[in-house]
């Protein structure tokens, strides 16, 4: 194709034709990261079919249409948040912030009650778990809020009062109950706060004040949770709690190298591995495919984190490094708290395996994280 002379295309841009600054904002997409999550979303689509093959429970049947739904409805918002300049969202941070307090207190009035009695989703024709979106939202707030403090981060105050702007969503997930959402936001708070240029001493009276708090959040969590706790330090305590995690050691064992083919797995075709769809889908792939596969993953993930910290690293400035060093954060505590419970490292959660659990919303959230992640790419300085 000839090449356009430089009168060509000024003729061409004013006519509409090539829409040159477009062009050029958008030729700074990346479309590695991009790839390695609609990999990632493949891989999760069909694994939670092989998961729910022959289901009977309703809920089960529809979890395939119901996750290409999501996925259809994330990328869309995907390319909308990347092509809004995200110092747009950080200007808007007061009524994000109010928005996400908001939709977690209508979740106390007015949501519905789901397993083991937490109220966590609020139906606006489709179910959609605020706490889940509730993650990028406050990404976007918190960063805003430290770029304004930036020069005062060296004082103590400053560290306080970032937690307490932190604390008010945090409570009001606790008390849905949802521990799993509420540690994803201490995580966050401390990787952007460390990220800002949180001090080594400030660090130390945190921990300190932490551990003295623990016995206080003991206290005060719901029952089934002290129990996967208490379950994990003393697997023989409650058997049938311990089959869900000794399964899912029977199943990546069993896996070996190369698995023993896609649905066609003993222990998930079999129903011994429950919760197989969400909590446990790295067992189930590891079953089926076995190390190779659950290691492909792992690689993908790795990938897209090495991606949104190369973004964080070329951001033009504060705000976009924070963005991307929250969403990083989401992502790494994510896959390492499910993965490390599939393999009994970890307590159970029921925190999402980043894109390839099933979950709307959690996948919803995510992919508008890496929409905030990709406008920060956009806009980065030329490398």
């Amino acid at each position: 194709m000839a090449q356009l002379t430089q009168p060509q295309q000024t003729r061409a841009g004013a006519a509409g034709l090539i829409p040159r600054e477009t062009a050029a904002l958008w030729a700074k997409f990346d479309w590695v990261l991009f790839g390695a999550v609609v990999l990632l979303v493949l891989i999760g689509i069909l694994f939670i079919r092989s998961a729910t093959l022959d289901a009977v429970d309703p809920d089960l049947i529809g979890r395939v249409s119901s996750q290409i739904l999501y996925a259809f409805m994330g990328f869309t918002v995907l390319f909308i948040i990347a092509a809004i300049d995200y110092r747009l969202l950080g200007a808007l941070q007061p009524y994000i912030y109010g928005l996400l307090v908001f939709s977690l207190a209508l979740v106390g009035v007015a949501g519905q009650v789901g397993g083991a009695g937490a109220q966590r989703w609020l139906n606006v024709g489709i179910p959609i778990q605020p706490s889940e979106i509730g993650k990028m939202l406050i990404i976007i707030a918190l960063g805003q809020h430290l770029v304004r403090q930036y020069n005062k981060l060296d004082r103590f105050p400053t560290v306080i009062v970032s937690i307490i702007y932190m604390a008010v969503p945090m409570i009001l997930i606790f008390i849905q109950p949802n521990l799993g959402n509420t540690i994803a936001f201490t995580v966050i708070w401390f990787a952007m706060i460390w990220g800002a240029g949180l001090r080594l001493r400030h660090l130390a009276i945190l921990i300190t004040v932490a551990l003295l708090a623990l016995p206080i959040l003991w206290l005060n969590m719901e029952d089934y949770q002290r129990q996967r706790i208490t379950t994990f330090v003393n697997p023989e305590g409650d058997p049938d709690a311990q089959f869900n995690v000794d399964q899912s050691l029977i199943s990546i064992g069993s896996g070996g190298l190369i698995g023993k083919g896609y649905a066609n797995g003993t222990q998930t075709q079999g129903r011994f591995l429950r919760v197989r769809h969400t909590d446990f889908i790295f067992s189930v792939i590891a079953h089926e495919v076995g190390f190779l596969g659950s290691s492909t993953v792992i690689f993908l993930i790795g990938v897209v984190i090495w991606r949104i910290t190369r973004a964080a690293q070329l951001a033009r400035d504060e705000l976009g490094s924070l963005i991307c060093y929250g969403v990083t954060a989401v992502i790494f505590f994510q896959t390492f708290t499910a993965v490390g419970m599939n393999v009994a490292l970890l307590p159970v959660t029921g925190l999402t395996l980043p894109f390839v659990s099933s979950g709307g919303t959690s996948l919803l959230s995510l992919l508008f994280g890496v929409g905030m992640v990709q406008s920060v790419n956009l806009r980065r300085r030329n490398a």
